[in-house]
């Protein structure tokens, strides 16, 4: 069989192009080599001709090469074929045992200390594509305490899932979580098994090296994870890429990765089109130039507590990357984050059915002086927040004692405009949503700034909504030390955070 090298799509893997060798299976790499020892495909000395997949050339003596959107042409002895849109994100279809579309299943495992913004990430989006994800505990209990504090409950233990076979098996980072995955012997079967008959597994953060490394998961294999780990990683040549998927493992470097990451795995999942569709509505990154990351407008001095106090009210149906976006982001800054119920229980169920469990109920908060309240979205979470009377006098005494204010996606719109918080405000929010701000001027903006209110449009802007956050509490220094160890792209730091 001719090795064939295969760019991988920019939009969703890495904004550039990557190849794959069809003949092992593996890549991406950042020039057009296969790693395998008896392979002659080898494109090192000539990359791709610049320009996005129309009219690229592989100037190389060596096999055939397909290119994705390529037309044809002859470069050096060799015909150039062009690659159908359908194919240009996989080598290889993975074993799935027969499911539909409709039918893919995914673990994803959970411990003590595992990275909360990655997980739930992960699940929600997932989720979103149509993916049935149990979310599994390695510990004795369902509910786990999350590297941040945030405190999540599993669908069911591992032990119960040993005899299941899925589609995908997908590992979060942290410490010490990943460590906890690693020494969990029911996820090593399970995830052996799952590249033993190449289905599909993968691991972000510290996991890659932590647990598929130890359990000999990635030998041979092409890998990145996050930098504090990335030495440990059997082959370092792809490390500084933020997703790498080389046969039917997929890796990616942190929280600031997760969402393409995620993005990633739909894609693997369920095609090219399913991504692109469960992205469109999380408003990520169109990465074009045509992105509008921040407004300011009358930014107002805050005097804060050397610690401030942040209060993040919850309820059924609230958006769980945002939330814990939020709590995360703000922990990781030093902020005291208080993550309240508005319901009877402190445990909830949010839009897609992470279960979270919330440190206290709202009754409890209305004694004390936040700096900063903050709303997360989701329906009908948003409108439950709206409905809050506890929340809604609480919010009021807030504002009117000039503190800070936010809130993103539905929120702004549902939670703020209807109680006249943002009059004479500029504002944005999630464009399903936006048309019901009165002043709509800035909505175009990922961020916006206005006072001493900051709102923000979903949960693809939620990290440079989170971040603008630290800023404003901490200053730019914080908030740039912050966004450093997330592994967030230094253009989008840079944007989002003046």
């Amino acid at each position: 069989m001719a090795a064939l090298a295969r760019v991988l799509r920019p939009s969703l893997i890495n904004r550039q192009f990557l190849y794959e060798c069809s003949a092992h299976d593996s890549g991406p790499f950042k020039v057009g080599f296969c790693h395998q020892p008896d392979c002659h495909l080898d494109n090192r000395a000539s990359p791709l001709a610049a320009g996005p997949f129309g009219g690229n050339q592989l100037k190389s003596t060596q096999r055939k090469f397909v290119i994705g959107g390529a037309t044809l042409s002859k470069t050096g002895g060799v015909r150039m074929e062009p690659k159908s849109a359908s194919a240009t994100t996989a080598t290889k279809a993975s074993s799935q045992d027969g499911a539909t579309a409709t039918e893919k299943s995914v673990l994803v495992p959970i411990a003590n200390g595992s990275e909360e913004m990655e997980a739930v990430i992960m699940i929600d989006v997932l989720r979103r594509a149509g993916a049935d994800v149990t979310v599994a505990s390695v510990e004795n209990d369902l509910q786990v305490t999350a590297s941040r504090g945030v405190k999540l409950v599993a669908d069911r233990s591992i032990g119960e899932c040993t005899e299941q076979t899925f589609d995908l098996v997908v590992l979060p980072g942290g410490m010490p979580g990943a460590e906890r995955l690693r020494d969990c012997a029911e996820l090593k079967e399970i995830t052996q098994k799952q590249a033993a008959r190449k289905a599909l597994y993968g691991a972000i953060c510290a996991a890659p090296a932590v647990a598929l490394h130890s359990w000999g998961l990635l030998d041979g294999k092409i890998s990145t994870a996050h930098p504090a780990f990335s030495d440990k990683l059997p082959d370092t040549s792809a490390v500084e890429q933020r997703v790498v998927r080389d046969g039917t493992v997929l890796t990616s470097r942190g929280p600031g990765t997760a969402m393409e990451y995620a993005l990633a795995l739909v894609e693997q999942l369920y095609g090219k089109e399913k991504a692109e569709a469960v992205a469109g509505p999380m408003v990520m990154r169109k990465g074009d130039g045509s992105d509008v990351f921040r407004k300011d407008f009358g930014v107002e001095t805050v005097s804060v507590d050397e610690r401030p106090k942040v209060l993040v009210p919850v309820a059924n149906g609230s958006e769980e990357m945002e939330a814990v976006i939020i709590i995360d982001v703000l922990v990781r800054a030093g902020a005291e984050v208080h993550v309240a119920s508005i319901e009877d229980s402190k445990e909830l169920v949010l839009s897609r059915k992470v279960k979270m469990v919330a440190d206290r109920s709202i009754e409890d908060c209305t004694s004390t002086k936040y700096d900063l309240i903050v709303l997360p979205g989701g329906m009908p979470g948003a409108q439950r927040l709206h409905e809050s009377a506890p929340l809604d006098k609480l919010l009021r005494e807030h504002v009117a004692e000039r503190r800070l204010y936010a809130a993103i996606c539905a929120a702004p719109a549902v939670a703020l405009e209807s109680k006249g918080l943002l009059k004479g405000k500029k504002a944005t929010a999630h464009p399903a949503f936006v048309d019901k701000l009165t002043d709509r001027s800035a909505a175009d903006a990922r961020v916006v700034q206005d006072g001493l209110v900051v709102t923000s449009r979903g949960p693809g802007t939620a990290m440079e909504f989170a971040l603008v956050l630290v800023e404003r509490l901490f200053g730019r220094e914080k908030a740039d030390a912050v966004a450093g160890p997330m592994v967030m792209p230094k253009e989008v730091v840079a944007a989002a955070v003046l």
